[in-house]
């Protein structure tokens, strides 16, 4: 199991990955004084001096840097391992960073797939080592205060959120299948299922590319999830949405037996009874935001072995969101969530290439039993 980590010393975090999102960790690491930076690890050269000397620029000292992380891991004897980089290398680099007795916080998400998803789940129970996902966008003020209105709403029928965008990325995203589903669309879905308390069960979607779209694929999704207790999730993005745009996080609506709940992703929630009257709750505490909270939270978790948010059991399910609408909308047809999940351990154990991750995964009972069991087990 994850040892807990005293408090009278900053955790020792070494970071595998230091190109743009790699820059953006690596200025929150040096900035937090919980944590200290000992090393970059880049399967390019070039690309960990550069995250080096930003690190020196920005008062972080000197780091040693290396392009073989279990080298790194012997040189510089991390307490954790930050895995920021891209989707299709977070299995192997988090696999050997659990094997090598480290926890891991890692980039969302969790994996280039749902079945690497469970595979890596299946490690973290094998080693006994924390594994947590950044969904960084979880970590806002207003979307926890929205959820504290939220929940004096009674029950809840419908959230209903529109994403509206028109960035020019250039580069991958711009001849990717799925842009937005897949690219981005993970953070409302994730977001929906911390703001409910509630996991989905199916989705029906179709995606779609406006002429105008500069992209290749759909720029354009329109879902609709049915989650526990028929409550529904509809949800209506583009990336090609020029004019009037919306915050990056998004118009939410909740729609509740008690009235509804409005944010407009930027500014403070607010909400109204069914009766006409405000619906006031004290805004929360605050924390810190995105990339920062995320990081905070799984120094907190190492610390006190407390569970966090974005634990890879508890995680795997967002993604597993984003891979049902993709197939809904290959399909045109609804898709249950435990369909993808079912199909994904299938594939998980064909193609895991550790025995004793394989044997993990054969003795799950299924694949939600198996997401839900660790709750007051991980990080103890």
């Amino acid at each position: 199991m994850t040892e807990t980590i005293d408090a009278d010393r900053p955790v020792r975090i070494l970071q595998v990955g230091a190109g743009g999102m790699g820059q953006a960790w690596l200025r929150n690491v040096v900035a937090s004084a919980d944590v200290e930076l000992v090393g970059i690890v880049d399967l390019v050269p070039e690309t960990a001096r550069a995250g080096a000397e930003l690190v020196a620029a920005a008062g972080g000292g000197t780091v040693p840097t290396g392009a073989v992380l279990a080298d790194m891991v012997r040189e510089v004897r991390p307490d954790a391992v930050l895995d920021v980089t891209i989707p299709r290398a977070h299995h192997p680099v988090t696999t050997e960073a659990l094997f090598l007795g480290l926890p891991v916080l890692g980039e969302k998400p969790v994996a280039a797939s749902v079945a690497e998803g469970l595979s890596l789940a299946a490690a973290a129970e094998c080693t006994g080592e924390l594994f947590m996902v950044s969904q960084s966008r979880r970590y806002n003020d207003h979307l926890t205060h929205l959820r504290a209105l939220t929940a004096e709403l009674g029950d809840v029928g419908v959230v209903t959120h529109t994403f509206a965008k028109a960035p020019h990325f250039g580069g991958f995203r711009d001849v990717m299948d799925h842009p937005l589903l897949l690219d981005m669309a993970i953070h409302p879905f994730d977001a929906v299922r911390a703001l409910l308390g509630r996991d989905p069960v199916s989705v029906y979607c179709e995606a779609f590319n406006p002429s105008w779209s500069w992209y290749r694929g759909d720029a354009a999704a329109s879902a609709v999830f049915s989650f526990e207790d028929g409550v529904r999730f509809v949800y209506s993005g583009s990336w090609c949405a020029a004019g009037a745009e919306t915050s990056w996080n998004g118009d939410w609506r909740v729609t509740a037996a008690g009235g509804t709940a409005l944010w407009d992703g930027d500014a403070a929630p607010w909400a109204e009874r069914a009766d006409g009257s405000p619906l006031v709750v004290d805004p929360p505490t605050s924390t810190p935001a995105e990339i920062a909270g995320s990081l905070a939270e799984f120094v907190t978790a190492l610390r006190t072995g407390r569970r966090p948010q974005g634990e890879v059991h508890e995680n795997v399910v967002s993604l597993a969101m984003v891979e049902a609408a993709v197939e809904s909308a290959a399909t045109g047809l609804p898709v249950r969530i435990d369909d993808v999940l079912g199909r994904a351990l299938t594939t998980a154990i064909a193609d895991e290439q550790r025995d004793d991750v394989r044997e993990r995964l054969r003795s799950w009972p299924s694949v939600r039993e198996a997401l839900a069991a660790p709750a007051a087990e991980v990080a103890s």
